[in-house]
């Protein structure tokens, strides 16, 4: 099903607002498990970084609160979403995608959540899982329109891959890493966004 809602959806955005830029795809690894983290804002990020990795299918992480109807949770969990409590994020948060990695899949994380704290949470989130599965990390931006509207008036929509994050195991060092790879991430953000102009 996830095939076939990405090529449907792949299309409909192509007829609607036209075709999306992805830039740096090559930069992805090849054959091996990684976590990709992306700027978030709506719905229409999250699947058009489906689309940008596609034929590569993404287990993406959602909130839990989008999985209390049995139907949604049906079509999500059919759609490679598994759910997460972002309000208290515990040891179990790293269940799921250690297993799904070491399955040899890819893992997607918005880290841009609607509160601070949340983004810092879910930042950790893929930092501690990325270290434990010893899996690169993978920065990655949207950016376009975030509303119905926004591709109706054909804004352009772009996602690009940014560099390689490596995390080292989190030892008696732990916080120091953690730090840095949350300030490799942000500063691979904001260069991905300044540098978008250039690279289109």
């Amino acid at each position: 099903m996830y095939s076939f809602a990405t090529k449907i959806l792949k299309l409909l955005l192509f007829i609607v607002n036209g075709k999306m830029n992805v830039i740096n795809k090559q930069k992805l690894p090849n054959n091996q498990p990684f976590i990709i983290v992306c700027t978030h804002k709506s719905w229409i990020d999250v699947v058009c970084l489906g689309i940008a990795l596609y034929p590569l299918p993404v287990y993406f992480m959602a909130k839990k609160e989008l999985f209390q109807t049995k139907l949604i949770r049906k079509l999500l969990e059919n759609l490679n979403a598994f759910p997460v409590d972002r309000e208290n994020p515990g040891p179990s948060v790293l269940k799921i995608p250690l297993k799904l990695l070491r399955q040899n899949k890819v893992v997607g994380i918005f880290p841009s959540g609607t509160r601070d704290s949340e983004e810092k949470a879910l930042k950790n989130g893929a930092i501690h899982i990325a270290s434990k599965a010893n899996v690169p990390i993978m920065p990655a931006v949207y950016i376009g329109p975030s509303s119905i509207k926004g591709l109706l008036a054909r804004k352009k929509r772009t996602i690009i891959i940014g560099d390689c994050i490596e995390v080292p195991k989190l030892n008696n060092d732990k916080e120091t890493v953690i730090k840095a790879a949350n300030e490799l991430i942000s500063n691979e953000f904001k260069k991905l966004i300044h540098t978008e102009s250039n690279l289109i």
